[in-house]
Parts: structure tokens; C-alpha cells; sequence
């Protein structure tokens, strides 16, 4: 049955109607929130990421399943033209939910786990979506004069476009922060011999990792992945450090739900400094931290509520909450955004049952008087200027470093030798030899 079959053109479906034509479009709609509903609780509570219980997913499993069955509650008993936004919210939700997953692993790992219930969504999100646009044509006024049929058209156009654009794709873009992760498992090319290791967090999950014994004494966290950090790894084993990467929760081999913002992040890094505390070849005194863009936010998070972080360099720093973002922005660009900002802190919440973590600007200052080198990218295309005051938030004992001619986190591809002299430098200092 097509959806244009779903309405006569003679036929018109009021609120309350029992004519054939209002019962087939309520069975779909019934149908597709069913399909919709069916992922929601797929994701959540029957095949969650491995080390994550459905306990874990509460919030993000029970709201929109509650706002869904609203939806189907509500539905017979509106206006065709709400039912038709109804239809759509739904709709779009099922795309959202249904899409985001499969398309990250369709080109890498493949469809897996709940992949299959989403690409189901997603289908019952297009007819929705679909049976939507065929309600409200066949539900427009025709009662008027044609210029204020097109006035109202115009205007419903605006705010439908508004909505769509400012809330309901910032709100989706806080799902696909919370369920997209790089899924695949990275091959090593670190120049020198690994161990192969898993770090355990504080909250039970089980990290993959790679590990290069320390020659010196000391040790430096790369992060995030085992795939960014590389390059950086190879320069630091060169130099004699030891160096730990492994996939951060959600990613990879690793268990728990990812978050490209880095919100619980922090546990991670402290699971990789207990790992290297236990380790014979490293000094407890002299660990320390490099991390990128995500990762240099978590490293400063890390570092300043784990005082057995020795050193810190963080490269292509930015905001990650609300709470930051209102020291980043001003005036009319903060007006502007803020909305979008509280919008996806909200999404963010929940769908990731994570409360928003502390400003790094509050933060920040804990990391003193230990060193830190913050590298940031003036012209570099992603927004680095916070790194500057989270470095005066840290005080004297942080260095900045200003890299006006590379592209974001770059800084080692574009100038291999000065940040190899710079870095090192910086670790050699920072960590030294008792």
C-alpha cells in the first residue's frame, strides 16, 4: 500500500473519525511507533554495548519510549494538521534513531546487534514521514483567498524550517554524539614492540589497549584511540618514554557507550594511571598525559582531579558543555546559540545518562602548580580559543603554545621537528629522572 493510497482525495479525516480511511492511517501510525519503539528498546535494554547492564540505559530507554506512547495515544484524537506534525515528529525520530548506527558501521564493521532494528526504524520513519506530507496536502484550506492561503503556507513554511533546523537537528545531533564511536580495531604501527593490555575503570568496564615499556622511567598517556595517536606515540618511544594508547569506552574493543563529547571520559585516563602505576618499568612520580582535541579537554579533566598525573600537554582544546561555552562566546554570537547550546547539553544528558560534567574553566585550576603545555591552532578551522583560558585559569605553571600556520591537532605533521624538540622537551622537564 502506497501513501498516497492511505488518504482519498475525497475523503477527509477529522479528529475523533472512524471512517476506513482515519483507521488505516491510525494502524500505520500504530505500526511505525511500534517498529520505532521496537529499536528504542533494542538499543537500550536488549542488546546493549558489552559491560553496560539495561539498568544503565534507564532514562535514555524510558523517555522517549514514554513520548512515544503519548504520540500514539494522542494521535486519533487530533486535527488531521497536528496529526500530520505528529506523524513527522515521529518520523523523524525513527530516521534519527534508526540511521545513525548502521550508516557509522555500514562502511567499516558492518550492520551488527541492533543495527537491524534500526534500519527498521528508519523505514517506518520515511513512511511516516511520508504519510505526513499526504495529510497535510489533503488537509489544506481551500476556503480562502489564494494570497492568504499562500501568506499562511509561507509562514507555517518558516517556522516548520525554524524548528526543523535550530531544535529538532541539534537535538539529533546529541543522539548520534552518544551513539556513534570509531567501531573498528586499529592495526599498530608504532615503530617499536607492544603489549597488548586491558584497563579496568572504576565503574567495571574493560579497556583494549597498546602499550610500549618504558626505557627512562617514565610514561605518557596518548589519547584518545589507537589511531590519532600513533605518530605521537612513535616519537615518544623514540625518546625513551613508555607510551599507553587504547580505545576509550565505547570505542573499538572496548566496552561501555561511546560519547564524541568525552563526557565520563576522565574515568578512562584514570584506569590507564593505575595501570601504569603497577607497571615495574615506570617511575609512580613521572606519569604523564598528551591528549587532542576531546582528548586534551579529558586530559585537563583528568589531570585536574588526579594529582598522579604529573604533566599534561594538551593540543586543540575546546568546550564540550553549556558551562564553557558561555565563557567562549559573547554578546549577539552567544544570544544567538544559546539555545543550541542547552539543546544539545540536554540531548547529550539524555541519551548518554550522563549528568554534564564540570566546566573545564572551574577545573582547570586544580592542575596547578604541576606543568602543562597547551598547544592550540589560531587558524586551524575547529575553535581553540579556550585552550588559552583554560591555561590562564591553570596559572604560571602552564606554557602555551601558539601554532598559527597548522590545521587542528596537526601540529606534528606540520612541524615534525619543532614539536618533537618542543614536546619532548616540555616531558623531559616536567618528568624528570629522581
Amino acid at each position: 500500500m502506497t501513501t498516497s493510497a492511505l488518504l482519498a482525495p475525497s475523503e477527509s479525516v477529522e479528529s475523533g473519525s472512524t471512517t476506513p480511511v482515519a483507521l488505516r492511517h491510525h494502524r500505520v501510525f500504530l505500526a511505525s511507533v511500534a517498529a520505532v519503539m521496537l529499536h528504542v528498546v533494542d538499543d537500550n535494554y536488549l542488546q546493549p554495548n558489552p559491560g553496560v547492564s539495561p539498568a544503565d540505559h534507564l532514562v535514555s530507554g524510558i523517555v522517549p519510549l514514554a513520548l512515544l506512547g503519548l504520540g500514539a495515544w494522542a494521535y486519533p484524537r487530533l486535527r488531521a494538521g497536528n496529526r500530520a506534525l505528529v506523524a513527522s515528529g515521529v518520523g523523524l525520530t525513527g530516521l534519527v534513531v534508526g540511521l545513525v548506527e548502521p550508516v557509522s558501521h555500514w562502511g567499516n564493521v558492518g550492520l551488527r546487534n541492533d543495527d537491524y532494528s534500526g534500519v527498521l526504524a528508519a523505514l517506518a520513519g520515511l513512511l511516516l514521514l511520508g504519510m505526513s506530507a499526504v495529510t497535510l496536502w489533503r488537509s489544506r484550506r481551500l476556503d480562502d483567498s489564494r494570497t492568504r492561503r499562500y501568506v499562511r503556507r509561507a509562514v507555517k513554511a518558516v517556522v516548520a524550517a525554524v524548528v526543523m533546523f535550530e531544535i529538532v537537528v541539534i537535538f539529533s545531533f546529541s543522539y548520534a554524539v552518544t551513539h556513534v564511536s570509531r567501531a573498528e580495531v586499529q592495526i599498530p604501527h608504532l615503530g617499536t614492540a607492544h603489549e597488548n593490555v586491558t584497563l579496568t575503570t572504576s565503574d567495571g568496564l574493560h579497556l583494549k589497549g597498546w602499550y610500549v615499556p618504558s626505557r627512562n622511567g617514565a610514561a605518557v598517556i596518548a589519547f584518545p584511540g589507537r589511531q590519532g595517536p600513533q605518530a605521537h606515540a612513535r616519537m615518544l618511544a623514540k625518546n625513551g618514554y613508555g607510551v599507553l594508547l587504547f580505545d576509550r569506552r565505547g570505542e573499538g574493543e572496548s566496552d561501555g557507550d561511546g560519547n564524541l563529547l568525552g563526557w565520563g571520559g576522565a574515568r578512562d585516563i584514570d584506569a590507564a594511571v593505575d595501570f601504569l602505576k603497577k607497571r615495574s618499568d615506570v617511575d609512580p612520580g613521572r606519569i604523564g598525559g598528551i591528549g587532542f582535541s576531546v582528548g586534551g579537554e579529558l586530559m585537563l579533566e583528568a589531570a585536574a582531579g588526579n594529582p598522579d598525573i604529573a604533566a599534561v600537554v594538551s593540543e586543540g582544546a575546546g568546550t564540550r558543555v553549556l558551562r564553557e561555552q558561555v565563557h567562549e562566546f559573547n554578546g549577539f554570537a552567544l544570544v544567538r546559540s544559546f539555545h543550541q547550546m542547552v539543546t544539545i547539553d540536554a540531548g547529550t544528558a539524555l541519551f548518554s545518562n550522563t549528568a554534564p560534567p564540570t566546566s573545564l574553566v572551574e577545573l582547570a585550576p586544580r592542575i596547578a602548580p604541576r606543568p602543562a603545555l597547551v598547544i592550540w591552532a589560531p587558524n586551524g578551522g575547529n575553535r581553540e580559543t579556550m585552550s588559552t583560558v583554560y591555561a590562564d585559569r591553570i596559572g604560571p605553571s602552564a606554557e602555551v603554545w601558539a601554532m598559527d600556520d597548522v590545521n587542528h591537532i596537526k601540529g606534528l605533521q606540520t612541524h615534525p621537528e619543532e614539536y618533537e624538540r618542543r614536546v619532548v622537551g616540555f616531558f623531559d622537564r616536567a618528568l624528570p629522572a629522581g
